[in-house]
Protein backbone atom coordinates (compact mmCIF):
# COMPACT_ATOMS: atom_id res chain seq x y z
CA UNK A 1 0.00 0.00 0.00
CA UNK A 2 2.96 2.01 0.73
CA UNK A 3 4.40 1.66 -2.84
CA UNK A 4 0.57 2.54 -4.36
CA UNK A 5 0.07 5.65 -2.72
CA UNK A 6 3.75 7.13 -3.32
CA UNK A 7 2.83 6.35 -7.22
CA UNK A 8 -0.56 7.92 -6.87
CA UNK A 9 1.91 11.11 -5.46
CA UNK A 10 3.94 10.70 -8.14
CA UNK A 11 0.95 10.94 -10.50
CA UNK A 12 -0.49 13.79 -9.57
CA UNK A 13 2.63 15.69 -9.20
CA UNK A 14 3.44 14.97 -12.80
CA UNK A 15 0.12 15.97 -14.26
CA UNK A 16 0.00 19.03 -12.27
CA UNK A 17 3.96 19.87 -14.15
CA UNK A 18 2.20 18.53 -16.98
CA UNK A 19 -0.80 21.07 -16.89
CA UNK A 20 2.42 24.09 -15.88
CA UNK A 21 4.27 23.28 -19.05
CA UNK A 22 1.08 23.83 -21.28
CA UNK A 23 0.29 26.85 -19.50
CA UNK A 24 3.81 28.33 -19.85
CA UNK A 25 3.86 27.04 -23.47
CA UNK A 26 0.76 30.01 -23.97
CA UNK A 27 2.90 31.99 -21.79
CA UNK A 28 0.53 31.49 -18.92
CA UNK A 29 2.07 28.86 -16.29
CA UNK A 30 -0.17 29.68 -13.53
CA UNK A 31 -3.36 29.71 -14.99
CA UNK A 32 -2.30 25.43 -16.48
CA UNK A 33 -1.74 24.87 -12.90
CA UNK A 34 -4.77 26.05 -11.80
CA UNK A 35 -6.61 24.90 -14.41
CA UNK A 36 -5.06 21.37 -13.40
CA UNK A 37 -5.90 21.67 -9.90
CA UNK A 38 -9.43 22.52 -10.99
CA UNK A 39 -9.63 19.07 -12.81
CA UNK A 40 -8.46 17.39 -10.73
CA UNK A 41 -10.51 19.22 -7.91
CA UNK A 42 -13.66 18.46 -10.49
CA UNK A 43 -12.38 14.36 -10.81
CA UNK A 44 -11.97 14.04 -7.21
CA UNK A 45 -15.68 15.10 -6.46
CA UNK A 46 -17.34 13.09 -9.18
CA UNK A 47 -15.36 9.79 -7.39
CA UNK A 48 -16.41 11.05 -4.19
CA UNK A 49 -20.22 11.41 -5.43
CA UNK A 50 -19.77 8.29 -6.83
CA UNK A 51 -18.38 6.67 -3.42
CA UNK A 52 -21.48 8.54 -1.47
CA UNK A 53 -24.17 7.34 -3.76
CA UNK A 54 -22.38 3.45 -3.69
CA UNK A 55 -22.71 4.07 0.33
CA UNK A 56 -26.40 5.40 0.55
CA UNK A 57 -27.89 2.60 -1.28
CA UNK A 58 -24.98 -0.30 -0.94
CA UNK A 59 -28.19 -2.96 -1.03
CA UNK A 60 -29.54 -1.70 -4.76
CA UNK A 61 -25.97 -2.49 -6.32
CA UNK A 62 -23.37 -5.60 -5.53
CA UNK A 63 -20.23 -4.02 -7.51
CA UNK A 64 -18.55 -1.59 -6.16
CA UNK A 65 -18.01 1.74 -8.84
CA UNK A 66 -15.06 1.39 -11.39
CA UNK A 67 -12.48 3.81 -11.53
CA UNK A 68 -8.82 4.30 -12.09
CA UNK A 69 -5.48 5.10 -9.60
CA UNK A 70 -6.34 5.98 -6.37
CA UNK A 71 -10.24 5.96 -6.49
CA UNK A 72 -9.99 2.61 -7.81
CA UNK A 73 -7.92 1.12 -4.86
CA UNK A 74 -10.62 2.55 -2.54
CA UNK A 75 -13.63 1.19 -4.49
CA UNK A 76 -12.13 -2.00 -4.29
CA UNK A 77 -10.94 -2.38 -0.43
CA UNK A 78 -13.85 -0.97 0.15
CA UNK A 79 -16.23 -3.48 -1.96
CA UNK A 80 -13.61 -6.33 -0.08
CA UNK A 81 -14.23 -5.21 3.17
CA UNK A 82 -18.34 -4.98 2.35
CA UNK A 83 -18.50 -8.53 1.43
CA UNK A 84 -16.04 -9.84 4.08
CA UNK A 85 -18.92 -7.93 6.22
CA UNK A 86 -21.77 -9.57 4.67
CA UNK A 87 -20.01 -12.92 4.91
CA UNK A 88 -19.22 -12.59 8.59
CA UNK A 89 -22.50 -10.88 9.39
CA UNK A 90 -24.03 -14.27 7.09
CA UNK A 91 -22.03 -16.42 9.45
CA UNK A 92 -22.95 -14.88 12.87
CA UNK A 93 -27.21 -15.30 11.38
CA UNK A 94 -26.63 -18.43 10.95
CA UNK A 95 -25.12 -19.73 13.88
CA UNK A 96 -27.44 -17.40 16.15
CA UNK A 97 -30.46 -19.01 14.06
CA UNK A 98 -28.66 -22.37 15.13
CA UNK A 99 -28.99 -21.21 18.55
CA UNK A 100 -31.96 -20.29 18.55
CA UNK A 101 -33.52 -23.63 17.17
CA UNK A 102 -31.80 -25.71 18.96
CA UNK A 103 -33.11 -23.56 22.28
CA UNK A 104 -36.58 -24.23 20.63
CA UNK A 105 -35.88 -27.78 20.76
CA UNK A 106 -35.33 -27.74 24.12
CA UNK A 107 -38.01 -28.62 26.77
CA UNK A 108 -37.18 -26.14 29.32
CA UNK A 109 -38.38 -22.67 28.29
CA UNK A 110 -35.55 -20.09 28.08
CA UNK A 111 -35.74 -16.74 28.25
CA UNK A 112 -33.25 -13.82 27.60
CA UNK A 113 -33.91 -10.25 29.74
CA UNK A 114 -31.88 -7.22 29.68
CA UNK A 115 -30.83 -5.75 33.29
CA UNK A 116 -34.75 -4.04 34.22
CA UNK A 117 -36.76 -7.65 33.09
CA UNK A 118 -37.52 -6.32 29.41
CA UNK A 119 -37.97 -9.66 27.48
CA UNK A 120 -35.84 -9.84 24.49
CA UNK A 121 -36.48 -13.29 23.13
CA UNK A 122 -37.65 -17.15 24.75
CA UNK A 123 -38.01 -20.00 22.90
CA UNK A 124 -41.31 -22.22 22.09
CA UNK A 125 -41.55 -24.28 25.67
CA UNK A 126 -41.31 -20.65 27.22
CA UNK A 127 -44.82 -19.79 25.50
CA UNK A 128 -46.58 -23.30 26.35
CA UNK A 129 -45.11 -23.39 30.32
CA UNK A 130 -45.28 -19.38 30.88
CA UNK A 131 -48.45 -18.20 28.31
CA UNK A 132 -46.13 -15.96 26.90
CA UNK A 133 -47.31 -14.28 23.54
CA UNK A 134 -44.73 -13.56 20.63
CA UNK A 135 -46.85 -10.94 19.04
CA UNK A 136 -47.86 -9.30 21.75
CA UNK A 137 -45.43 -9.48 24.72
CA UNK A 138 -41.90 -8.38 23.18
CA UNK A 139 -40.39 -5.71 25.38
CA UNK A 140 -42.68 -6.16 28.22
CA UNK A 141 -40.98 -6.64 31.54
CA UNK A 142 -41.38 -10.24 32.82
CA UNK A 143 -42.66 -9.54 35.96
CA UNK A 144 -45.48 -7.84 34.37
CA UNK A 145 -46.54 -11.52 33.01
CA UNK A 146 -44.95 -13.49 35.80
CA UNK A 147 -46.96 -12.32 38.92
CA UNK A 148 -45.48 -13.70 41.34
CA UNK A 149 -43.94 -11.65 44.18
CA UNK A 150 -41.62 -14.59 45.26
CA UNK A 151 -40.06 -14.43 41.51
CA UNK A 152 -40.15 -10.64 41.26
CA UNK A 153 -37.66 -10.77 45.09
CA UNK A 154 -35.67 -13.47 43.16
CA UNK A 155 -35.28 -11.35 40.13
CA UNK A 156 -34.36 -8.20 42.22
CA UNK A 157 -32.17 -10.06 44.77
CA UNK A 158 -28.70 -11.01 41.89
CA UNK A 159 -28.79 -14.27 44.51
CA UNK A 160 -29.30 -17.24 42.10
CA UNK A 161 -26.95 -19.94 43.41
CA UNK A 162 -30.54 -21.85 44.28
CA UNK A 163 -33.36 -22.47 41.81
CA UNK A 164 -37.23 -21.02 42.66
CA UNK A 165 -39.84 -23.14 42.66
CA UNK A 166 -43.52 -21.29 41.83
CA UNK A 167 -46.55 -22.81 39.83
CA UNK A 168 -46.98 -21.84 36.01
CA UNK A 169 -48.93 -18.21 35.86
CA UNK A 170 -50.72 -19.79 32.87
CA UNK A 171 -51.07 -23.32 34.00
CA UNK A 172 -51.42 -23.32 37.51
CA UNK A 173 -51.14 -27.33 37.49
CA UNK A 174 -47.51 -27.07 36.47
CA UNK A 175 -44.72 -26.74 38.77
CA UNK A 176 -41.77 -25.18 37.49
CA UNK A 177 -38.32 -24.69 38.78
CA UNK A 178 -36.82 -21.25 37.59
CA UNK A 179 -33.26 -20.62 37.69
CA UNK A 180 -31.73 -17.17 36.55
CA UNK A 181 -27.98 -16.60 35.10
CA UNK A 182 -26.27 -13.19 34.67
CA UNK A 183 -24.32 -12.25 31.18
CA UNK A 184 -23.89 -9.74 29.12
CA UNK A 185 -24.30 -6.61 30.08
CA UNK A 186 -26.04 -7.21 33.68
CA UNK A 187 -28.61 -9.40 31.45
CA UNK A 188 -30.76 -12.42 32.53
CA UNK A 189 -31.20 -15.86 31.20
CA UNK A 190 -33.90 -17.49 32.79
CA UNK A 191 -34.70 -21.03 32.65
CA UNK A 192 -37.94 -22.46 33.40
CA UNK A 193 -37.90 -26.17 33.84
CA UNK A 194 -41.29 -28.58 34.29
CA UNK A 195 -40.57 -30.59 37.50
CA UNK A 196 -44.50 -31.37 38.24
CA UNK A 197 -43.73 -35.31 37.60
CA UNK A 198 -41.06 -34.78 40.53
CA UNK A 199 -43.02 -32.70 42.65
CA UNK A 200 -46.05 -35.44 42.57
CA UNK A 201 -43.31 -37.98 43.13
CA UNK A 202 -42.47 -35.67 46.42
CA UNK A 203 -46.00 -35.57 47.52
CA UNK A 204 -46.25 -38.67 47.01
CA UNK A 205 -43.41 -40.16 48.99
CA UNK A 206 -44.68 -37.60 52.41
CA UNK A 207 -48.32 -38.36 51.98
CA UNK A 208 -47.08 -42.71 52.05
CA UNK A 209 -44.54 -41.73 55.02
CA UNK A 210 -46.94 -39.40 57.09
CA UNK A 211 -49.88 -42.06 56.18
CA UNK A 212 -48.25 -45.16 57.01
CA UNK A 213 -46.21 -43.89 60.17
CA UNK A 214 -50.01 -43.16 61.34
CA UNK A 215 -51.42 -46.18 60.64
CA UNK A 216 -48.22 -48.07 62.63
CA UNK A 217 -48.40 -46.20 65.63
CA UNK A 218 -52.02 -47.69 66.84
CA UNK A 219 -50.80 -51.14 66.33
CA UNK A 220 -47.01 -50.48 67.78
CA UNK A 221 -48.64 -48.73 70.56
CA UNK A 222 -50.76 -51.67 71.60
CA UNK A 223 -48.01 -54.27 71.07
CA UNK A 224 -45.26 -52.15 72.88
CA UNK A 225 -48.16 -52.05 76.34
CA UNK A 226 -48.31 -55.76 75.99
CA UNK A 227 -44.39 -56.14 75.91
CA UNK A 228 -44.20 -53.89 78.87
CA UNK A 229 -46.59 -56.04 81.00
CA UNK A 230 -44.45 -58.76 79.62
CA UNK A 231 -41.55 -57.67 80.86
CA UNK A 232 -43.05 -56.06 84.45
CA UNK A 233 -43.95 -59.71 84.59
CA UNK A 234 -40.89 -61.64 83.80
CA UNK A 235 -40.25 -63.43 86.74
CA UNK A 236 -43.69 -65.44 86.28
CA UNK A 237 -41.67 -66.22 82.71
CA UNK A 238 -39.95 -69.40 81.81
CA UNK A 239 -36.27 -68.51 81.92
CA UNK A 240 -35.86 -68.80 78.07
CA UNK A 241 -38.60 -66.13 77.17
CA UNK A 242 -37.09 -63.42 79.36
CA UNK A 243 -34.31 -62.69 76.66
CA UNK A 244 -36.84 -62.81 73.59
CA UNK A 245 -39.24 -60.61 75.22
CA UNK A 246 -36.77 -58.09 76.58
CA UNK A 247 -34.91 -57.64 73.50
CA UNK A 248 -38.86 -57.49 71.63
CA UNK A 249 -39.47 -54.75 74.12
CA UNK A 250 -36.09 -52.53 72.80
CA UNK A 251 -37.14 -53.22 69.05
CA UNK A 252 -40.05 -51.69 69.85
CA UNK A 253 -39.11 -48.62 71.61
CA UNK A 254 -36.95 -48.08 68.39
CA UNK A 255 -40.00 -48.44 66.31
CA UNK A 256 -41.79 -45.88 68.03
CA UNK A 257 -38.77 -43.68 67.66
CA UNK A 258 -39.04 -44.05 64.20
CA UNK A 259 -42.53 -43.71 63.62
CA UNK A 260 -42.32 -40.61 66.07
CA UNK A 261 -39.55 -38.81 64.17
CA UNK A 262 -41.25 -39.98 61.11
CA UNK A 263 -44.35 -38.42 61.76
CA UNK A 264 -42.40 -35.22 63.22
CA UNK A 265 -40.95 -34.64 59.83
CA UNK A 266 -43.42 -35.73 57.78
CA UNK A 267 -45.27 -32.83 59.62
CA UNK A 268 -42.45 -29.76 58.95
CA UNK A 269 -41.89 -30.97 55.78
CA UNK A 270 -46.50 -30.83 54.37
CA UNK A 271 -46.74 -27.85 56.25
CA UNK A 272 -48.70 -29.40 58.87
CA UNK A 273 -46.64 -27.58 62.03
CA UNK A 274 -47.19 -24.36 61.48
CA UNK A 275 -44.47 -22.23 62.44
CA UNK A 276 -44.73 -19.61 65.08
CA UNK A 277 -43.09 -16.44 65.33
CA UNK A 278 -43.10 -16.37 69.47
CA UNK A 279 -39.98 -15.19 71.17
CA UNK A 280 -37.46 -18.45 72.29
CA UNK A 281 -35.36 -18.67 75.48
CA UNK A 282 -32.84 -20.33 74.29
CA UNK A 283 -30.49 -20.15 76.90
CA UNK A 284 -33.45 -21.94 79.13
CA UNK A 285 -34.21 -24.45 76.39
CA UNK A 286 -30.14 -25.35 75.97
CA UNK A 287 -29.63 -25.30 79.64
CA UNK A 288 -32.54 -27.98 79.93
CA UNK A 289 -32.12 -30.12 77.15
CA UNK A 290 -28.28 -30.16 78.44
CA UNK A 291 -29.81 -31.36 81.78
CA UNK A 292 -31.34 -33.84 80.09
CA UNK A 293 -29.03 -35.06 78.01
CA UNK A 294 -26.60 -35.62 81.65
CA UNK A 295 -29.31 -37.93 82.42
CA UNK A 296 -28.72 -39.90 79.25
CA UNK A 297 -24.88 -39.85 79.55
CA UNK A 298 -25.35 -41.32 83.32
CA UNK A 299 -22.16 -43.36 83.86
CA UNK A 300 -20.10 -42.17 80.57
CA UNK A 301 -18.72 -39.40 82.94
CA UNK A 302 -19.06 -36.80 79.79
CA UNK A 303 -17.81 -33.19 80.86
CA UNK A 304 -20.24 -30.42 79.61
CA UNK A 305 -19.03 -27.24 78.97
CA UNK A 306 -22.15 -24.80 78.26
CA UNK A 307 -21.95 -20.86 76.90
CA UNK A 308 -24.71 -18.60 76.64
CA UNK A 309 -24.18 -14.67 74.83
CA UNK A 310 -26.56 -12.68 76.42
CA UNK A 311 -28.46 -11.98 73.83
CA UNK A 312 -30.51 -15.52 73.49
CA UNK A 313 -33.89 -14.69 72.16
CA UNK A 314 -34.76 -16.10 69.25
CA UNK A 315 -37.88 -15.07 67.32
CA UNK A 316 -38.89 -18.96 66.12
CA UNK A 317 -41.35 -22.29 66.96
CA UNK A 318 -39.78 -23.46 70.23
CA UNK A 319 -41.39 -27.12 69.33
CA UNK A 320 -39.02 -27.35 66.28
CA UNK A 321 -35.99 -25.43 67.89
CA UNK A 322 -36.13 -27.83 70.59
CA UNK A 323 -36.57 -30.46 68.48
CA UNK A 324 -33.29 -29.87 66.93
CA UNK A 325 -31.00 -28.73 69.24
CA UNK A 326 -32.07 -31.85 71.64
CA UNK A 327 -31.70 -34.10 68.25
CA UNK A 328 -28.30 -32.34 67.71
CA UNK A 329 -27.13 -32.35 72.01
CA UNK A 330 -28.31 -36.17 71.88
CA UNK A 331 -25.94 -37.15 69.28
CA UNK A 332 -23.34 -35.92 70.94
CA UNK A 333 -23.68 -37.87 74.20
CA UNK A 334 -24.62 -41.32 72.00
CA UNK A 335 -21.21 -40.90 69.87
CA UNK A 336 -18.61 -39.36 71.90
CA UNK A 337 -16.62 -41.75 74.23
CA UNK A 338 -16.91 -42.29 77.99
CA UNK A 339 -15.32 -39.16 79.91
CA UNK A 340 -15.20 -37.31 76.64
CA UNK A 341 -16.36 -33.60 75.94
CA UNK A 342 -18.70 -31.84 74.87
CA UNK A 343 -19.26 -28.08 74.25
CA UNK A 344 -22.18 -25.86 73.35
CA UNK A 345 -22.35 -22.92 72.61
CA UNK A 346 -24.83 -19.98 72.01
CA UNK A 347 -23.00 -16.70 70.09
CA UNK A 348 -24.19 -13.90 68.33
CA UNK A 349 -22.22 -11.25 65.98
CA UNK A 350 -23.47 -9.24 62.90
CA UNK A 351 -24.19 -11.72 60.92
CA UNK A 352 -26.47 -13.23 63.39
CA UNK A 353 -27.49 -15.91 66.21
CA UNK A 354 -25.24 -19.34 65.98
CA UNK A 355 -25.70 -22.55 68.28
CA UNK A 356 -22.59 -24.78 68.15
CA UNK A 357 -22.68 -27.97 69.17
CA UNK A 358 -18.81 -29.81 69.65
CA UNK A 359 -17.64 -33.07 70.66
CA UNK A 360 -14.82 -35.31 71.12
CA UNK A 361 -15.75 -38.47 69.59
CA UNK A 362 -14.41 -40.18 66.87
CA UNK A 363 -15.23 -37.91 63.80
CA UNK A 364 -16.54 -38.51 60.60
CA UNK A 365 -14.55 -38.43 57.11
CA UNK A 366 -15.89 -35.37 55.51
CA UNK A 367 -16.86 -37.47 52.43
CA UNK A 368 -19.99 -38.32 54.48
CA UNK A 369 -20.52 -34.90 55.09
CA UNK A 370 -22.87 -33.42 52.44
CA UNK A 371 -25.21 -36.32 52.82
CA UNK A 372 -25.73 -36.45 56.44
CA UNK A 373 -28.83 -34.58 56.69
CA UNK A 374 -30.41 -37.16 54.07
CA UNK A 375 -33.12 -39.41 55.45
CA UNK A 376 -31.54 -42.52 56.77
CA UNK A 377 -28.14 -41.64 55.51
CA UNK A 378 -25.68 -43.64 57.70
CA UNK A 379 -22.28 -42.98 57.77
CA UNK A 380 -21.25 -45.39 60.30
CA UNK A 381 -24.53 -48.46 60.18
CA UNK A 382 -22.57 -50.11 62.98
CA UNK A 383 -23.10 -46.43 64.76
CA UNK A 384 -26.74 -46.33 64.66
CA UNK A 385 -26.99 -50.00 65.59
CA UNK A 386 -25.29 -49.25 68.94
CA UNK A 387 -26.82 -46.56 70.15
CA UNK A 388 -30.68 -47.28 68.65
CA UNK A 389 -30.62 -44.07 65.67
CA UNK A 390 -33.44 -43.80 63.86
CA UNK A 391 -30.91 -42.39 60.74
CA UNK A 392 -33.66 -39.09 60.66
CA UNK A 393 -32.42 -36.84 63.71
CA UNK A 394 -30.02 -34.41 61.18
CA UNK A 395 -33.10 -34.80 58.19
CA UNK A 396 -35.34 -32.97 60.90
CA UNK A 397 -32.27 -30.13 62.01
CA UNK A 398 -32.04 -29.43 58.30
CA UNK A 399 -36.13 -28.93 57.84
CA UNK A 400 -36.36 -26.86 61.05
CA UNK A 401 -33.31 -24.42 60.21
CA UNK A 402 -35.18 -24.18 56.79
CA UNK A 403 -38.66 -22.98 58.08
CA UNK A 404 -36.55 -20.43 60.63
CA UNK A 405 -34.41 -19.03 57.71
CA UNK A 406 -31.14 -20.79 59.11
CA UNK A 407 -28.80 -23.40 57.90
CA UNK A 408 -26.83 -26.25 59.41
CA UNK A 409 -22.87 -26.47 58.84
CA UNK A 410 -21.01 -29.26 59.57
CA UNK A 411 -17.33 -29.69 60.37
CA UNK A 412 -15.68 -32.94 61.52
CA UNK A 413 -12.79 -35.39 60.49
CA UNK A 414 -11.84 -38.33 61.90
CA UNK A 415 -10.21 -38.62 65.19
CA UNK A 416 -11.18 -34.90 65.48
CA UNK A 417 -14.53 -35.29 66.85
CA UNK A 418 -17.46 -33.37 64.80
CA UNK A 419 -19.15 -29.51 65.27
CA UNK A 420 -22.44 -28.79 64.35
CA UNK A 421 -23.29 -25.57 64.25
CA UNK A 422 -26.79 -24.03 63.52
CA UNK A 423 -27.01 -20.21 61.79
CA UNK A 424 -29.95 -18.00 62.66
CA UNK A 425 -30.21 -14.81 60.61
CA UNK A 426 -30.15 -11.54 62.21
CA UNK A 427 -33.66 -10.82 61.77
CA UNK A 428 -34.42 -13.78 64.25
CA UNK A 429 -32.63 -12.25 67.28
CA UNK A 430 -34.72 -10.29 69.99
CA UNK A 431 -33.18 -7.81 72.25
CA UNK A 432 -35.66 -8.31 75.12
CA UNK A 433 -39.17 -9.92 75.63
CA UNK A 434 -42.24 -8.32 74.67
CA UNK A 435 -43.92 -6.40 78.64
CA UNK A 436 -46.80 -7.56 78.88
CA UNK A 437 -50.15 -5.24 78.74
CA UNK A 438 -51.22 -4.04 81.73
Amino acid sequence: MQHNWSKYVRWIIAFLIACTAIGLFFGEPLYGLTVGLLAYLWWTLAQAKRLYNWLGNPGGRDEAPQSVGLWGDIFDGLHKLHRTHLHTQDKLRAQINRVQESTNAMRDGVIMTDSRGAMEWWNGSAEHLLGFRRSSDQGQFIHNLIRNPAFKAYFDSRDYREPLDLNSPARPHIHLQIQISLFGDDDRLIVAKDVTRLFQLEQMRRDFVGNVSHEMRTPLTVISGYLETLVDNADDLPPKWRRAINTMAQQSSRMEALITDLILLSKIETGEQTVSDAVTDVGSMVNQICHDARALSGDQGHEFNVSISERHLLRGDQSQLRSAFSNLIFNAVKYTPAGGQINVTWNTDREGAHLSVKDTGIGIDPVHIPRLTERFYRADPSRHKETGGTGLGLAIVKHVLLNHDGRLEIRSRIGDGSEFICHFPRERLVERLPEPMS
